[in-house]
């Protein structure tokens, strides 16, 4: 007795999608195993050439607690103390031991805790940087988008103008004139002050606003400048023209075409970004009265609290390997080109 074709198909199909998702698997897990191979060496130097900035600033805590007129033998002592005086390497391999178990050491400044000090700073960047780039991302993709749909018109002229115009535009500039018109003038957000999420959604939310939208201009400037070009590059595939030829809607060759395969270059741009966001906004936090991760790096910087500059950095290392091995996962599963190894 044969089998009937209507037995065949859903067991063929689901053979087919079972396949297909071992590939798509099988292909994330190489593109994991390529990053870690590339991310683990660029960590481990990262990490080294950090530690050695110790060395190479000539900074001690023996100077910043007794002070510039302290005798040899009081340095001497203090920096016995702090192991200062072991060789170089031991010293790296005991701190680098540290930093893989969340461990960045103690500050020379008041001997608090580093990971302590970084965890609180970074908790408010973190927030105000995670909402500056969802701000940038979609308000970015809707206007690179538009843009590269309405290509050649007074649409993407007016859009081009604007990205290039924002662009320029200094983030402290920006968080000035939001905290002037929207904070002191219409009173509808908080002019400076952090609050967490824990003791409320909308007031987090209403304490992140200002600063996030003032640091969301760069992000949305990238992010439509990268997709727009993206986007019409491929427009001009022979793949879409065919898709043309074969009389596929413009939706359809829009969403299975064109995005898909122009989108790369604008999840690259959010790389780098992220951290950027992150260690770069000192200046953006001391307008609107936030004790963020990037006030704790000038803060330790100007100190010469070189254990806290260490722990910024090495925080500031992870943070970008991380969020461009998110990105490479993501471009890996969501271009074509990535999939193919282009």
């Amino acid at each position: 007795m044969s089998t009937t074709p209507q037995a065949v198909t859903p067991a063929r199909r689901r053979g087919v999608a079972a396949a297909r998702t071992r590939h798509a698997l099988l292909r994330l897990l190489a593109v994991l195993a390529r990053s870690v191979l590339i991310f683990v060496p660029v960590f481990v130097v990262a990490t080294f050439v950090t530690f050695a900035l110790r060395s190479l600033s000539g900074l001690s805590p023996a100077r910043i607690q007794l002070g510039e007129e302290a005798t040899p033998e009081a340095i001497a002592r203090v920096e016995a103390e702090w192991g200062l005086d072991r060789p170089f390497l031991v010293q790296y391999a005991d701190w680098f031991g540290g930093v893989l178990h969340g461990q960045l050491g103690t500050s020379w400044t008041n001997g608090a805790d580093i990971s302590t000090l970084i965890g609180l700073g970074l908790g408010v960047s973190l927030s105000v940087a995670t909402f500056a780039l969802v701000i940038g991302l979609l308000v970015g993709f809707l206007l690179g988008t538009v843009a590269a749909v309405r290509r050649t018109t007074w649409i993407d002229r007016t859009i081009t103008g604007f990205v290039t115009l924002i662009s320029v535009m200094p983030a402290f500039v920006v968080g000035i004139v939001l905290v002037a018109a929207f904070a002191v003038g219409l009173g509808l957000f908080p002019a400076a002050g952090y609050v967490p999420a824990s003791e409320g959604v909308g007031l987090w939310l209403a304490h992140i606003t200002l600063p996030a939208v003032a640091l969301s201009f760069d992000v949305i400037a990238d992010v439509a400048r990268q997709l727009r070009g993206g986007l019409i590059a491929a427009y001009r595939e022979n793949y879409v023209t065919g898709a043309v030829v074969r009389g596929l809607s413009p939706r359809r060759i829009f969403f299975g075409h064109v995005l898909r395969n122009g989108l790369g270059p604008a999840l690259a741009t959010l790389g780098l970004k992220f951290p950027s966001l992150v260690g770069a906004s000192v200046v953006t936090e001391w307008i609107f009265g936030l004790q963020g991760f990037g006030r704790f790096a000038n803060d330790s910087a100007q100190s010469g609290d070189v254990p806290a500059v260490q722990g910024v950095l090495v925080v500031s290392i992870a943070l970008v390997v991380a969020f461009n091995l998110i990105v490479n996962l993501v471009l890996a599963r969501v271009t074509p080109a990535s999939q193919r190894g282009v």
